[in-house]
């Protein structure tokens, strides 16, 4: 049986429900303090001009590498504050084998250019 106050509450728009109202300026609260930690526009196009040649060479090997490490960083430097978060975790062990790998196709492919972008990332100790 449903009580009173679950029946009045139902009739409430969505917009003005107290849970809603509380549920919304939470996300907003989180959304503010933890803001998503992945690379910006500039940055990316910067990386691409840098290492493709032209702003249209997204494709080039090096460029596809240089936006992984920064996104690699990225998550490495969150994962120093948040070291519970298991989901972003994942996501760096993801890019970090999808990075060996376009690493190793320019290894087998050609490898100055595949030492001239471990120089220039630093990415080899």
């Amino acid at each position: 049986m449903v009580g009173l106050a679950d029946h009045v509450l139902s009739d409430i728009p969505f917009a003005v429900h107290p849970q809603a109202v509380l549920f919304f300026s939470i996300l907003a609260h989180l959304k503010r303090r933890h803001p998503q930690q992945m690379i910006s526009t500039a940055q990316k196009q910067e990386l691409v001009a840098t290492h493709g040649g032209s702003d249209e060479n997204t494709g080039k090997a090096e460029v596809q590498i240089a936006i992984f490490s920064a996104r690699i960083n990225d998550l490495t430097d969150h994962l120093k504050t948040h070291s519970k978060d298991h989901a972003s975790r994942r996501g760096l062990l993801l890019l970090v084998g999808k990075r060996r790998r376009l690493l190793n196709y320019l290894m087998d492919s050609d490898i100055e250019r595949y030492r001239a972008i471990i120089k220039e990332l630093g990415i080899r100790k």
